[in-house]
């Protein structure tokens, strides 16, 4: 069986309705060209997020699994918290018998891999506490990466015996 289907030009005449085609498709196609971002940061996820809290405005540690499920590795290029005034990313680095801590710039998120921020390797440092933070609360990081992707990261305080 064939359906033929009649068609119809239509010729706007109106400068509105002209403006407001042009308009609409001029939005469609900007809209179009950010939905490969708005995929990219959804490959990116952030798992188990804590920070280890310290008494008398120590600076507290924190710890999450960035999961990346996209096909390119990413690196972890900035981290800020509007809960404290510093933020910094650091890796344990052992020397013999010796560990110090190293501040680093970036962490690679391998393509479809994970990255840890764990305990005696790359930690988050956080700094300055901007109000009162105890075991109970949670914080809120911000994780920048390299693909321009931004997660939002709810981080559950624990008291220093938890883990």
């Amino acid at each position: 069986m064939t359906m033929k289907m009649k068609s119809r030009s239509v010729t706007a005449t109106n400068p509105m309705t002209r403006w407001s085609a042009t308009i609409g498709c001029a939005l469609a196609c900007t809209f179009a060209a950010f939905a490969p971002a708005a995929h990219a940061a959804d490959a990116l996820t952030a798992q188990n997020a804590w920070v280890r809290w310290l008494p008398n405005d120590l600076p507290a540690a924190g710890y999450v699994t960035l999961k990346n499920d996209s096909d390119k590795p990413v690196d972890l290029v900035n981290v800020t918290s509007d809960d404290y005034g510093m933020v910094m990313l650091h890796q344990t680095v052992s020397n013999g018998s010796t560990q110090k801590m190293v501040m680093v710039h970036n962490a690679t998120v391998p393509a479809h891999g994970t990255l840890s921020i764990a305990p005696g390797g790359y930690h988050l440092m956080l700094e300055h506490a901007k109000h009162k933070i105890a075991p109970g609360d949670t914080v809120h990081v911000k994780l920048q990466f390299s693909d321009g992707a931004t997660l939002d990261t709810p981080f559950a305080v624990k008291p220093p015996s938890q883990q």
